[in-house]
């Protein structure tokens, strides 16, 4: 918890210095709480900076950390120093480019994963850099587009940078049905491996369709009976499905955690690795994710859209946690 406090804590730096010439629709909130606090307002349209793109945002991407970021668990402080607009995740089409941007020329079609210090992707306009963003996969829409960077590259950071998983090695991701599982069972696949996949009664079929080897029902099966000694664990879940999860895994094996530390006297007693994963945006992982996306060869699951004016609405089914794929804010028309 403590990696996150310090991650998030540059949320209150600030939402970008804006120029004042031009207003724009943003989703703001004006002080901590939950997605009622989220009003849909005009605020003036941000200004890049020599360093960053200024985006028309097509769609973004709602994420459970969005409405923990709203709620303040992430601050040390009781009060928000500045109005915050939420969202990460972002597709749209590039306005305006600094004078030290060169990948990136007006016109062009992107999807990014914005800083915390940058946040603000509820909005008709946001900030990047060129670490944050790529190129727009081709093959599918901005809204699927802006479904995909966080929570993509925590699979990807997770199964690839960290565990480095392999061919005929076997894995275990709990939460298979969400965001992060969706990707993280199709990476998994791609590379070789054998998954077991853990969802809800309802969700048996989904992990099927996205290639897991080996369903589990977490309302009726006890995973460690079905999936035993696994080369990699991703937990998103934590609590004692975390707890439980360290004796699957075979000596040698790792852990990968998105919302808790991983217990080192665990990784001791039982010889193998693991760590807690603090995703960051990353353009050049952003490009290659986006390959096998246009390949066909990963699907991207877009269960519900809403329009921007809906961010409450949209707030309130992400905070449930039992979202199939990803919820997306719609905030222009897609481009012809």
């Amino acid at each position: 918890m403590k990696k996150k406090i310090i991650l998030f804590s540059a949320l209150l730096i600030g939402v970008a210095s804006f120029a004042h010439s031009e207003t724009m629709k943003a989703i703001v909130a004006h002080e901590y709480g939950g997605p009622e606090v989220l009003k849909l307002e005009d605020v003036p349209v941000p200004t890049p900076k020599d360093d960053q793109i200024l985006v028309r945002v097509i769609a973004a991407g709602v994420n459970p950390v969005d409405g923990m970021i709203v709620s303040g668990i992430f601050s040390k402080d009781k009060k928000l120093a500045a109005p915050l607009i939420p969202g990460g995740d972002i597709a749209g089409v590039v306005e305006k480019t600094g004078s030290k941007i060169t990948k990136f020329k007006n016109g062009d079609a992107v999807y990014a994963y914005l800083s915390l210090k940058n946040n603000g992707g509820y909005a008709e306009y946001a900030l990047a850099n060129e670490k944050e963003a790529a190129a727009k996969p081709k093959t599918i829409s901005y809204a699927e587009a802006a479904a995909v960077p966080i929570v993509a590259l925590t699979a990807w950071q997770a199964l690839v940078d960290n565990a480095k998983l392999s061919a005929g090695q076997s894995v275990l991701i709990h939460g298979g049905s969400g965001g992060v599982g969706m990707f993280a069972i199709q990476f998994a696949k791609a590379r070789g491996a054998k998954v077991f996949a853990t969802a809800s009664t309802a969700n048996q079929d989904f992990l099927k369709e996205l290639g897991a080897d080996v369903a589990i029902d977490y309302k009726t099966q006890k995973f460690e009976e079905i999936a035993k000694d696994v080369d990699v664990v991703l937990d998103s879940v934590g609590g004692d499905t975390l707890a439980r999860s360290y004796g699957v895994i075979k000596k040698g094996g790792f852990i990968a955690t998105l919302n808790a530390d991983v217990d080192q006297s665990e990784l001791n007693k039982r010889g193998i690795r693991g760590v807690f994963i603090n995703v960051r945006p990353n353009s050049e992982e952003l490009a290659e994710i986006g390959k096998p996306i246009d390949e066909k060869k990963v699907k991207v699951i877009v269960s519900q859209t809403f329009p921007l004016s809906d961010a409450v609405k949209a707030a309130q089914q992400s905070a449930t946690g039992h979202t199939r794929g990803k919820i997306v804010l719609k905030v222009a028309d897609e481009p012809k």
